[in-house]
C-alpha cells in the first residue's frame, strides 16, 4: 500500500486496552500515526499506552465509556482540543454473548445494541465533523454475525446487524462528502486467552456453542493479518471486509435463497 500512509495521522480507537483493538493501535504505532486509545478502565488504558510507547509515536490513553454520552462528547472535545482533525475512527468496543433466543431478555438485547451498535453511533456523531473534514475514515468492527444469525448468539447478531445497516447508510448519506466508512466483518478472531469465556452462559446449550463463533466451522483469524487487512482496505477506501472468503460465499446465497442458506448455516455451526 501507500508508503507512509498513516504517518502523523490521528486515530481514535475504541476497546483499545485489549483484544483486537490493541492490536489495530499497534499496527497504526508500528507506522507512526498518533494514536488515540479509549477505554473504560485507567489502569488497563496506561498499561496498554505503555507497551506501545516503545514505538515512538504519539500514544495517548483517553479514559471514556461510550455507552455514555457525556463521557463521549468530552473526548471528541479533547481530541479536537489536542490535534485539531481526525484520520481515522475505529470502533471496537464491543460484547458477545452466548444463549437461546427465548432466555434472551429485552435487557440483554439492549446491553448488546449499547455496547455494539448505539456507542458507534455516538462516536460517529460526535467525531464525523472531524473526519469528514479530514476525508477520513470511520471503521465499524462488526461479525460475520452482521451478516449471518446463527443459533445461541442470544442478542448478539441483532446489535451486529444494526450496525451493518448503519454502515450502509452512512456511505449513502456521508461518501459523497468525503467520510470513507468500511464494515469489517470477521470470522473468530485469535485470542492469547482461548480458554471458555461462556461456560455458565451455555450450561444448557450444545456443547460446541462454548467456543468461537459458537461452534462455527471457521478457523480462526490471526489478529494481526486481519488489522493489516484493514488498514489496507482503508487507504483502497473499500465499503466492506468480510473474511474468510467462505463466509462471503454464505453470505451471498443466503440472499438469494433464505431457505437454503439456513440449512447451510445450521451445517457449519452448532447444534
Amino acid at each position: 500500500m501507500k508508503s507512509g500512509y498513516w504517518q502523523n495521522k490521528v486515530c481514535v480507537i475504541t476497546g483499545a486496552s485489549a483484544g483486537f483493538g490493541l492490536h489495530i493501535a499497534s499496527l497504526l504505532a508500528s507506522r507512526q500515526a498518533q494514536v488515540v486509545l479509549v477505554a473504560r478502565r485507567a489502569e488497563p488504558l496506561q498499561q496498554a499506552a505503555a507497551s506501545l510507547e516503545a514505538n515512538g509515536t504519539n500514544i495517548v490513553p483517553m479514559v471514556a465509556d461510550v455507552t455514555k454520552q457525556s463521557d463521549v462528547d468530552r473526548l471528541a472535545s479533547s481530541v479536537a482540543d489536542k490535534f485539531g482533525r481526525l484520520d481515522l475512527l475505529c470502533n471496537c468496543a464491543g460484547k458477545s454473548t452466548r444463549s437461546a433466543l427465548l432466555d434472551t431478555s429485552a435487557e440483554d438485547f439492549q446491553q448488546l445494541l449499547d455496547i455494539n451498535f448505539l456507542a458507534a453511533v455516538r462516536m460517529t456523531q460526535a467525531f464525523a465533523p472531524l473526519l469528514i473534514e479530514q476525508r477520513g475514515h470511520l471503521v465499524n468492527i462488526g461479525s460475520l454475525a452482521s451478516k449471518l444469525a446463527p443459533r445461541f448468539l442470544g442478542g448478539y447478531p441483532a446489535s451486529k446487524f444494526a450496525l451493518a445497516a448503519y454502515s450502509q447508510q452512512l456511505r449513502m448519506e456521508l461518501g459523497p462528502k468525503g467520510l470513507h466508512t468500511l464494515l469489517v466483518c470477521p470470522g473468530p478472531i485469535a485470542r492469547q486467552d482461548d480458554a471458555p469465556r461462556y461456560a455458565e452462559q451455555t450450561r444448557d446449550l450444545p456443547d460446541d456453542s462454548n467456543q468461537p463463533a459458537a461452534g462455527a466451522k471457521l478457523k480462526s483469524i490471526d489478529p494481526d493479518w486481519l488489522a493489516e487487512k484493514i488498514l489496507d482496505a482503508c487507504e483502497q477506501r473499500r465499503p466492506e471486509l468480510v473474511v474468510p472468503w467462505k463466509a462471503r460465499f454464505l453470505c451471498s446465497l443466503a440472499q438469494l435463497s433464505p431457505t437454503l442458506g439456513d440449512w447451510l448455516l445450521q451445517k457449519n455451526t452448532s447444534g
